[in-house]
């Protein structure tokens, strides 16, 4: 059995594979429940994605026969062109290489609605050509409370297009904002690349899977099959 870890901004997820089949996804709320399951628990072969806690202290925690962290130096089933490949978050790395393992034959944009909204594109010939970074829902909320002197801090929920008060103003704002947004970036992308898929993943990904009017496929579990993708190719070298 294998085990890849994506540890992120917010949380710690966990996917445990046999082969390619996802057989459990495991969520901890803290490092040290991390800790405890990595100690109890011996696997084939474990990657690492964290953005957050230190990889290499994960990796101290955990017992396999093959132990990875993914970095941009370590052997990819895809080819990077990204000018500071260095800089290039993980798990954009793992979004896009989890839309391959999805759609191999097609062109595909990975998007993940997280505490920001990325964006990365990958040919059909497994080029990783980037994409965009902006601020997830949350964030903006919190830009606009931390940055003016009397909005106060809202919650995310649906609202209509005309906002009369000032808090169903500033969700009106944001949510569809947000949606604006997204649809056009997906049709500015299609307008180059007509077979494009389109791979959503992501804490806030039931928003816009409920209400993009863009033709779209949610994969909550994205960046673990993309993970799991990267430690097969890594496990047979």
């Amino acid at each position: 059995m294998n085990l890849v870890i994506d540890s992120g901004n917010t949380r710690i997820k966990a996917g445990i594979f046999a082969k390619e089949k996802l057989e459990e996804t495991l969520l901890f709320d803290t490092e040290n429940e991390l800790k405890g399951f990595l100690r109890s628990n011996n696997f084939e072969n474990i990657l690492i994605s964290s953005v957050s806690i230190l990889g290499t202290q994960i990796l101290e925690w955990a017992t396999a026969k093959k132990k990875m962290l993914l970095t941009h130096r370590l052997p990819l089933p895809i080819k990077i062109n990204y000018k500071t490949p260095e800089t290039l978050g993980v798990d954009r790395i793992a979004a896009v290489c989890g839309a391959i393992q999805l759609y191999p034959d097609n062109n595909c944009l990975a998007i993940d609605a997280g505490t920001c909204m990325t964006f990365d594109f990958i040919d059909r010939d497994k080029n990783y050509l980037g994409g965009g970074i902006s601020p997830g829902i949350a964030m903006r909320f919190e830009a606009m409370h931390t940055f003016t002197a009397k909005l106060p801090l809202v919650t995310a929920a649906t609202e209509k297009l005309i906002g009369d008060s000032t808090e169903s103003s500033m969700r009106s704002g944001v949510m569809n904002g947000i949606l604006a947004e997204t649809e056009g970036i997906i049709a500015r992308y299609k307008e180059q690349y007509p077979d494009l898929r389109v791979v959503l993943c992501g804490g806030d990904a039931l928003f816009f899977e409920n209400n993009l009017k863009q033709s779209i496929f949610a994969a909550p579990e994205l960046v673990l099959i993309g993970l799991n993708r990267i430690l097969c190719h890594n496990a047979s070298l």
